[in-house]
């Protein structure tokens, strides 16, 4: 019998540590999309790409104060289980499908990483590998990968217990929707999701189910496609042949050395679905209806970068590769979604079990083949769109009971729909109620029920950033009108015109709310400001003066550090160190600007020391490369030095040959 039921899980987990206070404010323009793919990509595969990019993360808070300390912690988790299969999911992080285990095969289908460790991948910063992720609204990991959603639990018409998880996306003011469901005797999960635009516009939009599964050396991914677009493999834009591709056989990813993306052709009218499969032919596979007709392959690779970040999210031994379904052909694109549209779509994970004589066979036609002649027989697509028609009442039904509530900004959108004389922005099924309101939305909602945001102290807590344009309108009116015209009331208009690229609007504001009362916060955006003009020295001097007003702040360090290295004063950063206290200093990203300072006062022993001696980065970036590319910098003038040869073309090629990065600062995805 179906159940559904709340539970606990405990596993070695980091510290995912508070929001970043500061917003994220990029730093530069935006990077031109590339158009050039080469002569075999077509302009309507590439007629969206680049639609719907956006820059940072803003409204929401970077999270970016994780550590690598793991503990052992108990998170909630919510299980739907029958006869066949147990899902596991994770409603503070995302709603992650963490666990698919099948029962009769005493199987994981799913890679069910044994720790939690977030590192720098998502829109918001913090991210972490394993199981199933939703990717919902923009490019990227989404927002809320590292935090709670709504969950709650509701029953299909026949009684079988369903999951809800649901939120409002800030970004592009829509909400989503993912209703799990496993009915007795299934030998799949079903997964429904549902995404509804409320405005009288268009919106682009972005739906990725992200699924890890097991790396190992027999692995096949199939999936019923003869090209896909590329966008790293060999250094290759563009279509390549599947399986193989300049004589390497892609479907099995260990063949792959450097991390890349396959995303896949599949034909229109074709089924859409992706399987991995190990070398008896058994492993996890994943169908849909037509909407999410987009099917993806991700691999880290097998050089000594990508092993390093397999280990870096993980423990050793605990490899993975990803199997994605998308609304889009790529991730390099939104969607245009209508006006006042419901897209909604439906998703099957289960066991497939193939002839792994056909499955590993030189034929890739047949290969596929053989899995979808079992997939027809075992979950037809009939069934798929059939029940997906059958559940529409249920998933506008009113849940039974909230078992976790998200953020509050669902409640406050509707508070100020209403106040607008607007209709909610969802139906009953999502249920954003009061009790979610808390100290982030206080001042928004004085703003919105006194006319102004109410005075706060610097040194305490800013609330949450808004830059939706309705908010924009009314704080604007509030200041010019006189009420509430002091720097908090600036500080967020100055972040709102900011993300409007009104920049010398923003600049305006911060200086005067720095004017009125001055803030590490004004001081840290003109900082930004400074530095997005070009002006580096401006920007050191600029956050030396914010660190003056908040030397705690572990993120304004890590800025300080960065502006006054990339300004050249290294003496400056060197003068700083002794003014930490013992745990700023032990910083990674404060020891890798003290050896960049070391490298350009020609110290470079004292530079290389540091990158030997055990430094640890918590936030690296994905395709950052900092670590590596310094130490190829020490080791070009250690040898200029010693040989008294210049720094040419061939010094640093040899320099790369014969000097490899320590296997812990290596991170880079290409050899």
């Amino acid at each position: 019998m179906s159940e559904l039921c709340l539970e606990h899980l405990e596993m070695p987990a980091a510290d995912l540590g508070p929001c970043n206070p500061f917003p994220d404010l990029p730093e530069s323009a935006p990077v031109p999309f590339p158009d050039n793919w080469g002569g075999n990509v077509t302009p309507e595969q590439t007629r969206y790409f680049g639609y719907g990019l956006v820059q940072g993360c803003l409204p929401y808070r970077v999270l970016d104060q994780y550590t690598r300390d793991r503990k052992p912690r108990k998170f909630r988790v919510a299980v739907l289980e029958n006869e066949i299969l147990r899902a596991t999911v994770l409603p503070e992080l995302g709603g992650r499908l963490w666990s698919l285990y099948h029962k009769p095969a005493q199987r994981e289908l799913l890679h069910r990483n044994p720790v939690f460790q977030p590192a720098n991948l998502a829109i918001r910063n913090a991210w972490f590998s394993g199981g199933v992720e939703w990717n919902c609204g923009m490019i990227g990991h989404s927002p809320f990968t590292c935090s709670p959603l709504f969950a709650a639990r509701l029953r299909l018409d026949d009684a079988t217990p369903v999951l809800r998880l649901y939120e409002w996306d800030r970004i592009r003011g829509v909400p989503f929707q993912i209703d799990l469901f496993l009915p007795d005797g299934s030998s799949s999960l079903f997964v429904r999701v549902r995404i509804v635009n409320p405005h009288d516009h268009e919106v682009p939009m972005y739906w990725w189910s992200n699924i890890a599964v097991d790396e190992t050396p027999g692995t096949r991914v199939l999936v019923p496609a003869q090209s896909a677009f590329t966008s790293g493999f060999k250094n290759q834009n563009g279509n390549v042949s599947i399986p193989v591709t300049n004589g390497v056989n892609v479907s099995y990813p260990t063949n792959v050395a450097d991390a890349c993306d396959f995303f896949y052709t599949v034909p229109d009218g074709q089924r859409p679905w992706e399987a991995a499969l190990d070398a008896e032919g058994r492993g996890l596979i994943h169908a849909s209806t037509d909407r999410l007709k987009g099917r993806k392959l991700f691999v880290w690779g097998m050089n000594p970068g990508g092993r390093r970040w397999q280990e870096f999210l993980s423990e050793p031994g605990s490899a993975y590769v990803e199997i994605q379904g998308g609304i889009c052909r790529t991730q390099m694109e939104c969607m245009p979604m209508p006006a006042g549209a419901e897209w909604s779509w439906l998703e099957s994970y289960g066991l497939m079990q193939a002839d792994p004589r056909l499955a590993h066979g030189p034929d890739w036609r047949a290969a596929w083949g053989e899995v979808q002649k079992h997939l027809d027989r075992d979950v037809p697509l009939d069934t798929l769109e059939s029940m997906l028609r059958n559940t529409a009442a249920m998933a506008g039904r009113t849940p039974a009971e909230i078992i976790q509530r998200g953020a509050g900004w669902g409640a406050l959108e509707n508070r100020r729909r209403r106040a607008d004389g607007l209709k909610p922005f969802c139906s009953q099924a999502l249920v954003f109620d009061d009790p979610t309101l808390g100290p982030d939305q206080a001042p928004w909602l004085q703003l919105l029920e006194k006319g102004a945001l109410p005075e706060a102290d610097p040194d305490g807590p800013s609330g949450g950033w808004m830059v939706q344009p309705e908010w924009r309108e009314r704080l604007e009116k509030s200041v010019r009108e006189g009420r509430g015209d002091h720097w908090f009331s600036h500080l967020h208009l100055g972040v709102m015109r900011y993300y409007a690229d009104d920049f010398d609007g923003a600049r305006e504001a911060w200086q005067e709310s720095l004017n009125k009362r001055v803030s590490a916060c004004a001081l840290r955006n003109l900082a930004v400001h400074a530095k997005r003009r070009g002006e580096v020295a401006r920007a050191a001097e600029l956050l030396s003066e914010a660190w003056r007003h908040a030397s705690g702040s572990a993120p304004l360090l890590v800025e300080l550090c960065r502006a006054v290295v990339d300004a050249g004063q290294a003496d400056k950063l060197l003068a700083l160190l002794p003014q930490l206290t013992e745990e700023q200093r032990g910083m990674g990203r404060v020891r890798l600007a003290e050896a960049f300072a070391w490298n350009q006062k020609g110290e470079y022993e004292r530079a290389r020391d540091i990158l030997t001696s055990g430094i640890e980065l918590a936030v690296v970036r994905e395709g950052e490369v900092l670590l590596s590319e310094l130490w190829f910098s020490i080791q070009e003038r250690l040898i200029s030095a010693r040989e008294g040869i210049p720094i040419d073309d061939a010094l640093k090629a040899r320099a790369r040959r014969e000097c490899p990065p320590p296997r812990e600062i290596d991170f880079r995805l290409t050899s």
